[in-house]
């Protein structure tokens, strides 16, 4: 199966090891896309352990749970910049069945040796947004919207 975070690789290969704590994310990218992947799979716990000390002691599982409960998340495209502190990415899901985007750039830094999220800043495009059924899908699979993530929206 192709990895959550739309990598070439396969879960068990990708974001699952590192989801497992067998290997560390060596790069913000890393962790990012392991984060995303944690978000597919519902491991809220592993999602509150990569973040910094000071902003994981005013989260719970509980509370990320909720909060993204409703979402199915569809597709994740890291945009290229230069930063290596930095990750830019737009995160698609499913609300209410209707897709939509998070857009934003991430800070990452290290704390006791491992990369750990920080905080973000959301783009302004982010939010409901309008795929056709006919365009490329998001997960840039090569395949149309339709005959593509369009059936998760279920």
């Amino acid at each position: 199966m192709r990895c959550y975070c739309c990598s070439e690789d396969t879960f068990s290969v990708c974001c699952e090891p590192v989801i497992k704590g067998k290997q560390p994310a060596q790069t913000p990218e890393k962790l990012m896309r392991s984060r995303y992947s944690a978000y597919c799979i519902g491991d809220y716990g592993y999602i509150l352990d990569t973040y910094d000390s000071e902003t994981k002691t005013t989260l719970t599982v509980d509370a990320l749970a909720e909060h993204a409960s409703e979402n199915k998340w569809f597709a994740l495209q890291i945009v290229p910049q230069q930063k290596h502190d930095c990750v830019e990415f737009k995160a698609y899901y499913f609300y209410q069945r209707r897709p939509h985007m998070l857009h934003e750039t991430s800070r990452f830094l290290k704390e006791s040796g491992r990369w750990v999220y920080t905080s973000g800043d959301l783009h302004s495009d982010f939010g409901k947004i309008a795929i056709g059924r006919n365009d490329a899908c998001p997960c840039q699979s090569g395949k149309k919207f339709k005959q593509c993530c369009l059936n998760k929206a279920a």
